[in-house]
């Protein structure tokens, strides 16, 4: 039976010998037995198994149970004895008891919320391929519910696409396909033949884009001279070159740097026979006399999200020709670059302990170090780490897109169970406790030691998205980190002597403060440190807007109202930058709304996000629904979305397509978003809501009860609501999953309605 492991923020899954209870088992097998049967209609699983595990504890075995047995049973006594009125306001607070009584049980010792961060579906062959090379055991268990994955998530054509709902591509196809036959699955097993069908059809694995050609090539199933060139004499290039990949955003020039170094040693696998099986398996061609030069821009047509321009194509042709031709010197450049790109990878890997920053290079920097020296004890270190990036749910073993989203989901949870009041506060003080404890744990505490040398920002008192080990500092997890924090401490139920100290807080608010960049906003892990034509050369075929790290409306917004937040608590400290600061952010979210009055958002889904955070932000820099015209604007364009049925509901190709694209049904995700939006938008105090200026708002308010509805009948009879679409998105074309979302935002949506939008019960 499979254990779970989340104390620290670390998410492991082991599997022991033992097993576990019948009953317990059972509920499992049901769970995946359910999500077999449905795979092609819902395409997200619900986090089962960790639910599953975590509901099973006896209550006196869970983490922070407070005793509300007496509580809940008197709602139920109170409904029955009120009139009509009153009942609705009765309904709403048992809803939200019904909500937290459930969420409180997911909850970690630690404080935090696990959950599934999965999605992608590139970044499990990854592993796989990686793991294969390298000779590290997964264990039967661990390759058993990889292969429980991948046959879940294959499409009915046969492929498989680049996340869980997109539709088969050749980067999805042919890595999942090699990652199936690697874990023992015979070429002659239906899926492999489906799979192998699909491949075949689009003229081979030729056309896989670029990042899957690397990976194919590290295996010795693509040969070096098919990948345009990942030169990595960039890496010692002068920084004042505006192409020094230290200049790109981070999650870009962290990937391309253990790629630039296999370039550069064009490190490949030792040929086996299931690496000869496979070399006939991919092309139609032999292997042998295929033309790899010719397909160093060859990329099946659906996978193509991003065009190259010409340029790119001239830049291509003359890194080639440095490649292969003899030049005086080259030798020593490429060893002095070979130098400092390994140097670089294992900077990284010692600052974030052997996490890295994502799943990617995770994996890559695990193979440079093993290319090497595999008996290093560098390399050795990468190993028991590949568990932080693995979930266990009903459609089988994945591997998530970072290590978690531990601090990401603590940090909303706790805001929307402040947002609670007096329920939280009186019933469940010990859940916001444990989440005070995690915000605590998770703040980073010290700054990365020479930063410059290794082009990292300031880390010293920001929040990663995850975790301390890994403590990448990020602009909008330090707000809402902080945010969190304040509203915690404000709450009621914190001692005050685990008050954070002033200097913690001042700590996060010069990391904040330092991450503007000039046009006001706020990107994401650093500011902004070259120019958008660099996409010019973006090397990736799938992916959009990677090249440097970008302001966004959602970055922006978080980072004023952690501002704000903190400026409240603390007026005297910092106070004219942090007013600056504020009123240019609020500027440039103004300046980016688009003509319909929304905001694209570019980690959810998706003009619901951005119009969400949006709306926050301005209203956090202290615009009024009188005073702004971008908040009238944002309310009439989320209204004219609504569904009959009172919810929103969009497309994860709004995010592609950047135009709304409706969904067929409605999400408590997006109706949740929307209603927080116009609450917030049109309704800044208790008292603004009953006065009169706001009569003529009958409109929004109508649509917000109508939303408010349509989560109060989705939620189920437990506390819980419907897993349904996905709803996380980066790089423009890449969904992710959420699985927390669902718990936190219908409940905090509920929560601001009882407390702006009704008089306290």
């Amino acid at each position: 039976m499979w254990k779970i492991t989340c104390e620290r923020g670390r998410q492991w899954w082991d599997w022991q010998e033992e097993g576990g209870s019948e009953e317990l088992i059972n509920q499992v097998e049901t769970a995946r037995k359910d999500f077999e049967k449905n795979k092609h209609q819902q395409k997200h699983s619900a986090d089962r198994i960790l639910r599953t595990i975590a509901l099973y504890r006896p209550l006196n075995e869970a983490y922070g149970m407070d005793d509300v047995t007496d509580y809940m049973k008197s709602l139920d006594k109170r409904m029955s004895q009120e009139d009509e009125g009153k009942r609705y306001r009765i309904q709403l607070e048992k809803s939200l008891a019904t909500a937290i009584q459930y969420y409180r049980r997911l909850q970690m010792s630690d404080g935090h919320w696990p959950g599934d961060y999965g999605g992608p579906m590139f970044l499990l062959p990854g592993l796989v391929i990686v793991c294969y090379i390298t000779e590290t055991d997964l264990g039967n268990e661990t390759k058993k519910e990889m292969k429980r994955y991948l046959y879940n998530h294959q499409n009915e054509d046969g492929g498989w696409g680049l996340h869980i709902e997109a539709p088969s591509s050749m980067f999805g196809t042919a890595m999942n396909y090699v990652a199936l036959r690697i874990l023992g699955v015979d070429r002659d097993d239906s899926a492999a033949i489906a799979a192998r069908n699909w491949i075949l059809q689009r003229g081979g694995a030729l056309g896989i884009p670029s990042w899957g050609k690397l990976y194919l090539a590290v295996l010795g199933l693509y040969h070096w001279d098919g990948l345009n060139p990942l030169t990595p004499e960039m890496w010692i290039l002068p920084y004042w070159v505006p192409i020094h990949p230290g200049r790109f955003w981070c999650h870009c020039r962290i990937v391309y740097l253990p790629m630039s170094y296999l370039y550069g040693r064009r490190a490949t696998a030792k040929e086996t026979s299931l690496i000869r099986e496979l070399k006939e398996e991919l092309y139609l061609d032999n292997f042998d006399q295929i033309d790899w030069n010719a397909q160093r821009e060859n990329c099946c047509k659906e996978d193509i999200y991003t065009h190259r321009p010409k340029v790119q194509s001239w830049l291509w042709t003359i890194l080639s020709w440095y490649e292969k031709f003899p030049i005086p010197g080259k030798s020593y450049l490429r060893n002095l670059a070979l130098e400092e790109t390994l140097l670089q990878v294992k900077k990284e890997d010692e600052y974030t302990d052997f996490i890295c920053i994502g799943p990617v290079n995770k994996v890559l920097n695990m193979l440079c170090c093993y290319f090497d020296d595999p008996y290093s004890e560098h390399f050795k270190k990468h190993i028991p780490r590949l568990k932080d990036y693995l979930w266990l749910a009903e459609d089988g073993m994945k591997m998530q897109g970072y290590n978690g989203s531990q601090l990401w989901d603590t940090a909303f949870s706790a805001q929307a169970l402040c947002e609670a009041g007096s329920i939280t506060r009186h019933h469940f003080p010990s859940t916001l406790q444990l989440a005070h404890h995690y915000l605590d744990i998770a703040q980073v505490r010290e700054n990365v030691p020479q930063g410059e040398r290794y082009y990292r920002h300031i880390s010293k008192g920001a929040w990663p998205f995850s975790t301390r080990d890994h403590g990448w500092p990020i602009s909008d997890c330090t707000a809402e980190g902080l945010k969190a924090v304040l509203a915690l401490e404000a709450c009621g139920s914190i001692p005050k002597e685990q008050f954070f100290s002033h200097e913690r807080l001042f700590d996060a608010v010069d990391v904040s403060l330092s991450l503007q960049n000039k046009d006001g906003g706020w990107a994401t892990y650093e500011n902004t440190r070259s120019y958008s034509w660099l996409e010019w050369i973006n090397p990736s075929e799938v992916f959009g807007d990677i090249m440097i790290d970008y302001s966004c409306v959602e970055c922006t917004s978080s980072s004023i109202q952690g501002l704000a937040a903190f400026r409240a608590r603390h007026p005297g400290h910092r106070r004219a930058q942090v007013d600056i600061a504020i009123e240019r952010g609020a500027r440039y979210i103004e300046s980016i709304q688009r003509p319909d009055g929304s905001w694209y958002g570019s980690w959810g889904v998706c003009f619901t996000y951005g119009t969400w955070f949006g709306v926050e932000g301005l209203v956090a820099a202290g615009r009024t629904f009188e005073s702004c015209e971008s908040l009238p604007k944002a309310c009439r364009f989320l209204c004219s979305k609504q569904k009959s049925d009172g919810s929103w509901g969009e497309s994860y190709r709004s995010c592609t397509d950047k135009v709304w694209m409706e969904a067929e049904q409605g999400q408590v995700v997006h109706t949740a978003w929307a209603v927080i939006a116009l609450i917030k938008a049109i309704c800044t105090s208790h008292s603004m809501w009953h006065s009169d200026v706001h009569v003529s708002h009958q409109a929004y308010h109508s649509s917000i009860r109508k939303g408010i509805d349509f989560l109060l009948e989705s939620q189920l009879e437990n506390g819980d609501w419907p897993q349904q679409r996905i709803s996380g998105v980066f790089n423009r074309n890449c969904m992710i999953s959420y699985s927390n979302y669902r718990n936190i935002f219908p409940l905090w949506a509920i929560a601001l309605y009882r407390s702006r939008c009704l008089e306290e019960i």
